[in-house]
């Protein structure tokens, strides 16, 4: 008898009972490396970086964001109508796709229409958002910090990254989850070796642009080495059917387009006003605590998201009651997994005066931090019904995420400016709360209904 195999499958059934899979495992150790690794990089940051440069290290974060305004949602709506067409193909043991030729055909000519949109969107990035960098810390001159030339390598690199996220969308949406969190994880640890390299060496903000730099180069080797044979035949041009953009993808990217950008104001806003109004010392305290936040939301948000092409390819066969079973019971791994890292990371700054007492005054106190649990635990099931309805190459969520990430930024921008941290949770929290809970959940069960009623006419 086989024992370690049958010890395997054990272990395989046990993890399968909370909805583990190779996918989700990879993105939960992806998310808890960055934990991990977070906890190393805010020792070094205290190590070496005074209070003002840590603002400004968060802060790059904050308006590096702003590509959502140059790519325009289209990588989600790539994983969405990758995630269609792959139900009909399959990857051979060479690496590559076989099966439906038209649907082999559309999936290449979707290649190429997004490498051409991506290559318009990298260079615009680089030059505007470039700009809007400079002007925008030079509104707090600080002759301490040496900001300009990092800030201008950052862009770059950030921008060359945007070409290269819609191929790991489709890949995604290809079945490739698990593959693409394994190479994320790999990046990560990479991306973070650079960073403690270069703070130990005193680099100051070059660290940064050493960890860019260095996901950059991961970016081109998992794309053209590892999966070469599967891009090779995008390189020519599609011989059968094609995907049609303004008929098949723009209907649902100017949507997800929008939201997105409503949704960038909801997750960035408030660095960006802390260090307006209160400087880099405040923006620093803002950023390492909403970073840690962030980390927690999407490790908790895998449950999800890893299942796209799951979903996809259950609407297409139109397996509707399975997609509801199975979603319902993903989504609520994801609350329970964002309430017990939300209330782990409370418990840490309860106690950090105690034994950190230099890392305490760097964040942001227990009464901030747990409103933003509670506001990011709160969102936590909405974010997981955007995914669902998108299943459906459908978008019905634009007037609530508009609604959201409008409310929030006024929010955040006036309570902030006027009270500062404090201010700014409470108002994210709120808006959370009375908006983006009730009323998602509404157009995510209208668009359970709109199904039910599809299926009853047909």
């Amino acid at each position: 008898m086989d024992f370690s195999s049958s010890t395997d499958d054990r272990r395989r059934q046990f993890w399968r009972r909370f909805g583990v899979d190779r996918a989700v495992a990879y993105a939960v150790m992806l998310r808890g490396w960055q934990f991990a690794g977070g906890a190393i990089s805010t020792f070094l940051i205290l190590m070496f970086f005074s209070e003002n440069q840590q603002g400004f290290y968060y802060v790059f974060s904050n308006v590096l964001a702003m590509q959502t305004f140059f790519e325009m949602g289209f990588n989600i709506v790539v994983t969405n109508i990758s995630s269609h067409e792959w139900s009909k193909l399959r990857l051979d043991e060479m690496g590559g796709v076989q099966g439906d030729a038209d649907a082999q055909s559309r999936l290449i000519s979707l290649g190429r229409l997004i490498f051409r949109w991506y290559a318009v969107a990298s260079f615009a990035f680089i030059f505007v958002i470039g700009l809007v960098g400079l002007t925008f810390f030079a509104t707090r001159p600080d002759a301490s910090v040496q900001w300009r030339e990092p800030w201008c390598l950052l862009a770059v690199s950030t921008g060359l990254m945007l070409w290269t996220l819609p191929y790991n969308a489709m890949l995604e949406g290809c079945d490739r989850v698990a593959s693409v969190n394994r190479f994320r994880l790999y990046q990560a640890i990479l991306g973070n070796l650079a960073v403690w390299s270069v703070l130990i060496c005193g680099g100051g903000l070059w660290a940064v642009v050493a960890s860019s730099w260095m996901r950059l180069a991961c970016e081109l080797v998992f794309l053209l080495i590892g999966y070469r044979r599967f891009f090779s035949p995008f390189w020519r041009a599609p011989k059968a059917a094609t995907v049609c953009w303004r008929t098949e993808l723009w209907p649902m990217q100017w949507r997800v387009a929008i939201g997105g950008i409503f949704n960038y104001f909801a997750l960035n806003v408030s660095g960006l006003v802390m260090f307006y109004y209160h400087g880099s010392v405040v923006a620093g305290r803002m950023g390492i605590t909403w970073t840690l936040m962030i980390v927690a939301h999407t490790a908790a948000l895998a449950w999800v998201q890893t299942r796209t092409p799951v979903m996809g390819r259950l609407v297409a066969r139109r397996e509707f009651e399975k997609l509801d079973r199975l979603f319902l019971r993903w989504a609520s791994l994801s609350v329970a997994a964002m309430a017990l890292s939300g209330a782990a990371i409370w418990l840490g700054v309860i106690t950090l005066p105690y034994w950190w007492p230099e890392v305490a005054r760097r964040m942001l106190g227990p009464l901030e931090t747990a409103i933003l649990v509670i506001a990011f635990v709160v969102a936590q099931f909405p974010h997981c019904q955007t995914y669902y309805v998108r299943a459906h190459k459908r978008d019905n969520l634009l007037v609530v995420s508009a609604f959201n990430g409008a409310g929030i930024a006024l929010a955040v921008w006036w309570a902030g400016a006027q009270y500062g941290p404090i201010g700014a949770v409470c108002g994210y929290a709120a808006v959370n709360a009375l908006i983006l809970l009730p009323f998602q959940t509404r157009k995510w069960m209208q668009c359970r209904n709109e199904r039910i009623d599809d299926s009853a006419n047909s």
